[in-house]
């Protein structure tokens, strides 16, 4: 039992000192962490050609159910690997929040496409959910006017090819 002492004493150190390095939420609140990322091709998710965004801007907006003025508006600013962190303080479990494009550093890929523009994100403690705290928004993208030259192969590596028009 002695023999296992250090070894016991360095596992207890080593878990305290995750404890200690992990995202903290604010009491009785939220971490949302998310990423933002360039679609050269359109495609609606990431290929081999998408970059992260650094400097983009999102908003977190929550308004209730029924519809009606945002409860909550706040803005975070992505890093250089263009993810972004926003604090929430409180509970919402009565309203609807999704995290929202707002704007792109970058004006060779800075096109908003409606209902392509947000994550929705449940930020309540009443949702049967075990995890706490922090909440992962899914990745959310700009586009540039027009998609790439190469794009078109690319689609097709992923075989993703327009139906027929007569089967």
């Amino acid at each position: 039992m002695a023999r296992c002492m250090p070894l016991l004493a360095s596992l207890l150190l080593l878990a305290l000192a995750g404890v200690a390095s992990a995202d903290k939420a604010p009491e009785s609140g939220f971490i949302v962490t998310g990423r933002v990322y360039c679609d050269p091709c359109r495609a609606g998710f990431e290929t081999n050609v998408s970059k992260n965004v650094e400097g983009a801007t999102v908003a977190m907006d929550c308004r209730p159910f029924g519809g009606g003025e945002s409860k909550l508006k706040a803005e975070a600013t992505t890093d250089n690997k263009g993810w972004y962190k926003i604090e929430i303080d409180q509970d919402h479990q009565d309203e609807i929040c999704e995290v929202v494009l707002t704007k792109s550093p970058d004006a060779s890929c800075a096109e908003i496409e409606e209902f392509r523009d947000r994550a929705r994100v449940p930020l309540t403690s009443n949702n049967g959910m075990k995890q706490q705290g922090t909440r992962f928004a899914n990745p959310i993208a700009f586009f540039p006017k027009e998609p790439r030259k190469e794009c078109g192969g690319i689609l097709q590596a992923y075989d993703l090819k327009d139906a027929p028009e007569n089967p």
